[in-house]
């Protein structure tokens, strides 16, 4: 049987028409939270925004955004002030990878990753974080990847913004420590969602091993429960994550280039743009 803590109540997802993301959705309206689901796609948030509601009997608000366009964490605060919606759980999903030779990588995918990697996570923040403290009770669940524990060639742009996404969420928690906000950082390994089809290929998936987003997203809401800094599912995922040297960083970063380059095997080169939703 699930439990509903007693804050937060309302939860903001991005990146949730898909993916963890709609796992997310679905583990907390489960817990009686209500939620705003945000992403690009109407229809598909209306979906699930519905079955939601109907399920759970929870509210669910929809917003429709573009994570990487320069003011979307403007926009979403905007949306929710004028519908009077108070946040007390913000779960920054929304993610997508670039693979390959950086060169070969379109710029315009790379800087719209960072844009909803990185961008629109701190502004989200930005925006929401100052009413929690306010308030005195919330939480902020950021969604990295194993990828950002060591530099990953081939995927450079992407485990970067996953290593500013584990180092932010666990320098943030410093600063809030004792104000009643909590901040845990999720690093999942490789998880059955569409980010790999959407990047291309599966040799992305270079250590570890495939899960669902239902076990991830089950202990990442329990490690927020624990106010835990990080949590890296899976006992392999977990041991690399732990026990992986971290020095010298350019034998590290060696290393990485042989145990990644398979990802030049069948990495494309694509030219349209990325779904929001989806992280690994």
């Amino acid at each position: 049987m699930s439990t509903a803590p007693a804050v937060p109540s309302t939860a903001l997802v991005t990146g949730a028409s898909s993916g963890l993301g709609t796992e997310f959705a679905a583990q907390l309206a489960a817990r009686g939270h209500d939620l705003v689901l945000v992403a690009r796609s109407r229809d598909r948030l209306e979906e699930v925004a519905a079955e939601l509601a109907r399920v759970h009997g929870v509210k669910t608000h929809v917003v429709v955004q573009d994570l990487a366009r320069p003011d979307a964490g403007r926009q979403v605060a905007r949306e929710l002030a004028d519908r009077g919606i108070r946040v007390d759980l913000l779960v920054n999903n929304a993610g997508f990878g670039t693979g390959g030779r950086f060169e070969e990588i379109g710029p315009e995918r790379d800087h719209d990753l960072l844009m909803v990697n990185v961008v629109a996570l701190v502004d989200l923040t930005h925006a929401l974080l100052p009413g929690m403290l306010e308030r005195g009770t919330g939480a902020v669940l950021n969604v990295g990847s194993t990828a950002g524990y060591q530099p990953s060639p081939y995927l450079s742009v992407y485990s970067a913004s996953k290593t500013f996404v584990l180092n932010f969420s666990m320098a943030l928690r410093e600063e809030v420590r004792g104000r009643g906000v909590r901040v845990t950082a999720l690093c999942p390994g490789p998880v059955e969602t569409r980010f790999f089809e959407v990047l291309g290929t599966r040799d992305a998936a270079v250590a570890g091993s495939f899960t669902t987003p239902e076990p991830v997203v089950r202990a990442a809401l329990a490690a927020l429960d624990r106010n835990r800094a990080y949590v890296t599912p899976g006992l392999g995922n977990a041991l690399m994550a732990h026990l992986t040297p971290r020095r010298p960083r350019t034998l590290v970063a060696r290393v990485g280039e042989r145990i990644c380059r398979k990802v030049l095997k069948t990495a494309p080169r694509p030219a349209a743009p990325a779904p929001q939703s989806l992280t690994g």
